[in-house]
């Protein structure tokens, strides 16, 4: 066990363990076939140059990367916990730029780094359950930075017909090959400024929504967001 733990600590292991985790999401994407509903949404964001904050649940983290054109520049918002640094590592795979930290308690540097990524004409993604839950209730965190660099949300989520939800907080969804897909976008959510909550339920309920309809589209039951407090939001 002391082996293994030695094992995990080491650079060129969480190298290797990144690699194939890259390689991974590339062949099951590849493998399966896939739907794209309101694709033109943030297309036409993409062709006009104008920034958003690009939202999604944490535990549909796995294939988000393909929904993203592979010439538009994004950086993703990862924490700090390892599992964070192994995410952000297997996304650099793909091009993608990170900014390590939270935008809760002592984010402040964080967020002040994704507002000045959004206000220089770039796109900044981040997953507002993350990265402890509660599972699929939305922080202000997006909202706040939206507000600050005068930008909107757009949410998107994703679902696939063969997988599993592990039985992690987030019921992260473990895609498999040979079977289809479905990327669903919403549409974009300009904040409020005299209500930042009401912003910060609108992105909640709308990323909610997107994922059980795509759940629903390939035939898997919807995974429930978390109660709070032994009731629902």
């Amino acid at each position: 066990m002391k082996f293994v733990k030695r094992m995990l600590k080491s650079g060129t292991v969480h190298a290797i363990i990144c690699w194939l985790a890259a390689v991974l999401i590339r062949l099951v994407y590849r493998c399966n076939r896939w739907q794209t509903i309101g694709g033109e949404i943030p297309q036409k964001f993409w062709a006009e140059g104008k920034p958003f904050v690009l939202c999604f649940w944490h535990g549909r983290i796995m294939l988000m990367i393909h929904s993203w054109p592979k010439n538009v520049p994004i950086t993703m918002l990862i924490s700090n916990h390892q599992d964070g640094r192994l995410i952000a590592k297997a996304i650099s795979y793909f091009g993608v730029e990170t900014v390590v930290g939270s935008t809760g308690k002592g984010g402040a540097r964080a967020i002040r780094a994704l507002v000045k990524t959004l206000k220089a004409g770039k796109y900044v993604g981040l997953t507002p359950d993350g990265p402890r839950g509660p599972r699929m209730r939305s922080s202000e965190g997006a909202v706040v930075i939206a507000r600050l660099a005068n930008v909107p949300i757009i949410p998107v989520s994703y679902a696939v017909s063969r997988g599993k939800n592990l039985r992690s907080w987030d019921r992260f969804l473990v895609a498999w090959p040979f079977g289809r897909g479905v990327f669903i976008w919403g549409e974009p959510i300009y904040v409020d400024r005299d209500n930042l909550e009401r912003t910060r339920t609108d992105v909640e309920r709308s990323l909610n929504s997107l994922t059980k309809i795509a759940d629903q589209r390939v035939g898997r039951d919807p995974i429930e967001p978390a109660l709070l407090n032994g009731v629902g939001r």
